[in-house]
């Protein structure tokens, strides 16, 4: 079988999950990374059925450490900001495993970054390659680094984020849009909140505008309840999008609200916060012998959850449409990866925009039963590239 080389820009969690699943297809793979290693940084994340379920693909290891770490919701519930009623539930863990195939987990990004970092051999991690350049060439892609050094890959795949510099070398320089949203975050002991009712299911308080929210759900087998909380601000002028918050700041913007949503307010000691930006969908993902997965192509808002699953199916369907590709088969499979997840990802990302998501009742099966290794695979068709 002949291998493809294949470099994969940034080692997050799109990144590393396409790096075991073209292993496992039984390419060369090698991923760079511009940290020096890998870090406990980063926010929690809900990972629905859909992402759990192409995250157990990867190999039982990969499952095991994701159950072991994560917390399982009970359900999935909108509560409105000023009465508290309940709008939509639906049930979740075991009930989910039955109707999905898998259930609903949340976690800290670095828990889950642990768990496929073990399942990916560490000497194919190239740590401390920041990428300056990425340049197409005849037979091959080059990638230039801030050290000076270059890479050749016949592949290279873009899993380097909403600065993409993969996504550069496609579309040229580009700047991210700020929403005029911003997002606190904030981890409390389960104990400080235990009167909140539900407080081990996913539950989301939809308040008097789309910018305003607050998302809470359990964290490390239920001991720490995760707290988003998002507003709308004019601009952003901090350099960096995260840094401290204030929580009396935080706590201004609910005033208004129902009294147990208030209580999860007030049970926080200290927040980050968060700038929102977004792109739009991309009328296509790849050229040549570069193309993009996750926020590379498609960041979008958090109101759907499906970022990081996203990027988890992108990198399951990359690797089956590349399974016994050769460098003469390259741009037909590519076409074929970019036409089997466009289409599904813009939808998210313009929904997540949109922000009305399951917020009075409505089907989830068409994000959640979504089966990266079953669904089936397009063929080269409608889909675009120079």
């Amino acid at each position: 079988m002949t291998q493809l080389n294949i470099g994969i820009l940034g080692g997050g969690i799109g990144g590393l999950a396409a790096a075991i699943a073209l292993r496992q297809v039984g390419h060369q793979v090698r991923v760079y990374e511009q940290a020096k290693a890998f870090l406990r940084i980063g926010a929690d994340i809900n990972l629905t059925p859909n992402a759990v379920r192409a995250l157990d693909g990867l190999g039982l290891d990969v499952a095991a450490k994701v159950r072991e770490y994560a917390a399982r919701p009970t359900h999935r519930i909108s509560r409105l900001w000023d009465s508290g009623e309940e709008t939509s539930r639906l049930e979740m863990a075991d009930s989910a495993e039955r109707q999905y195939g898998a259930p609903q987990l949340t976690i800290h990004r670095a828990d889950l970054l642990s768990a496929l970092a073990d399942a990916f051999p560490l000497e194919q991690v190239l740590f401390a390659r920041r990428a300056e350049a990425v340049v197409q060439l005849a037979d091959s892609v080059a990638v230039d680094f801030q050290d000076g050094s270059r890479d050749q890959v016949d592949l290279l795949v873009g899993a380097d984020g909403i600065h993409s510099v993969a996504r550069r070398a496609l579309f040229g320089a580009e700047s991210p849009r700020f929403t005029g949203v911003v997002a606190y975050r904030a981890v409390v002991p389960v104990e400080r909140v235990s009167h909140v009712p539900n407080i081990q299911a996913f539950t989301k308080w939809w308040g008097p505008n789309p910018e305003s929210q607050i998302v809470t759900f359990p964290l490390n087998q239920g001991r720490d309840i995760f707290i988003f909380a998002t507003t709308a601000q004019n601009s952003w002028h901090e350099e960096s999008w995260t840094g401290a918050g204030d929580v009396e700041e935080l706590r201004s913007h609910y005033t208004d609200f129902h009294p147990d949503a208030r209580a999860l307010l007030d049970a926080c000691d200290e927040v980050l916060k968060t700038a929102l930006y977004e792109r739009d969908p991309l009328p296509f993902w790849s050229k040549g012998g570069i193309t993009l997965l996750g926020d590379a192509c498609h960041p979008m808002m958090p109101f759907m959850a499906q970022g990081a699953g996203q990027a988890i199916e992108d990198a399951v369907v990359l690797a089956r449409h590349l399974q016994g590709a050769t460098r003469a088969s390259l741009l037909s499979a590519l076409l074929g990866y970019q036409d089997s997840r466009l289409a599904r990802t813009s939808e998210i990302q313009i929904g997540s925009r949109g922000n009305q998501w399951l917020k009075a009742g409505g089907n989830a099966d068409w994000v959640y039963a979504y089966d990266a290794w079953q669904q089936p695979l397009e063929q080269i068709g409608g889909g675009t590239s120079v």
